[in-house]
């Protein structure tokens, strides 16, 4: 038996309870189940050292096995089913820049859908805080030819965008086929989302954009990046139809702003 190990320590060792040697190997992985080895430094830089994680299904990413399109990948989140979701923030492991957007539901539900670039296939994952100060993370892995994130967008190869920039379009409809409750709202904005990783073409994006209600009250608010897809096209949900007439108001990391009335 190697020196300084005792009885004991392979006894609590066998039994599962504790490491009982200081090289007994640790989980490199942190639990993952997609045992990435990215998992661990993006815990770290969202969520901090000392978080209180757990991997929970309920947490549901939605997305294609395979993305024919590397600009444009649609995923969809859905946290249905978790009590008390505070704010969701979506991040892919393997993309140069990680994150792609936080999403804080306010009056919708803690569901979103939405399209993104991705540059090699990675585990795409979300990360749902509730209200007990838990982060429940879901995700689901997509694979692709790649490239998604450093060629330049449709706007930019025809000059188009400066004509458009900051419109958006939108409106409410059933999420329910055959009733006529108007609960989710598809909104597109007209924005390039320049990564900045396309030489000679820096970085401009879309930095936030909230949904206000007919008085001005919050009803859904997001925080976006350059991983988003250009012309970024987003659904939210509600449980019952807002009040009209919906105001979209936002800006990017060039100051402009985006101020639009949907009826």
């Amino acid at each position: 038996m190697r020196s300084g190990v005792t009885r004991r320590d392979v006894v609590i060792a066998a039994a599962g309870l504790a490491p009982a040697w200081p090289w007994a190997a640790a989980d490199p992985f942190d639990a993952d189940p997609f045992k990435s080895h990215q998992w661990p430094e993006l815990k770290k830089e969202f969520l901090g050292p000392q978080a209180r994680i757990r991997f929970d299904d309920r947490v549901r990413v939605l997305g294609p096995a395979f993305a024919e399109d590397a600009m444009n990948v649609p995923i969809t989140v859905s946290a249905l089913a978790l009590p008390g979701v505070e704010r969701i923030i979506v991040v892919v492991d393997r993309n140069p820049i990680r994150q792609v957007l936080e999403f804080v539901p306010v009056a919708a539900l803690p569901v979103l859908s939405f399209r993104f670039k991705l540059e090699q296939a990675s585990p795409v994952r979300a990360l749902a805080l509730t209200r007990d100060g838990t982060w429940q993370v879901g995700g689901t892995w997509v694979d692709s030819a790649g490239g998604g994130c450093t060629v330049p967008g449709a706007a930019r190869k025809n000059e188009t965008w400066p004509q458009t920039l900051g419109n958006v379009n939108g409106r409410l409809f059933s999420a329910v086929p055959g009733t006529s409750s108007a609960t989710r709202l598809r909104l597109r904005v007209m924005h390039p989302m320049d990564t900045g990783l396309v030489a000679g073409i820096p970085a401009f994006y879309v930095k936030r954009i909230s949904v206000l209600d007919r008085q001005g009250g919050e009803l859904a608010r997001l925080a976006t990046f350059e991983p988003v897809s250009e012309n970024p096209l987003f659904s939210f949900d509600f449980e019952s139809p807002p009040q009209r007439p919906l105001r979209i108001v936002g800006s990017d990391n060039n100051g402009n702003r985006i101020d639009s009335v949907l009826p």
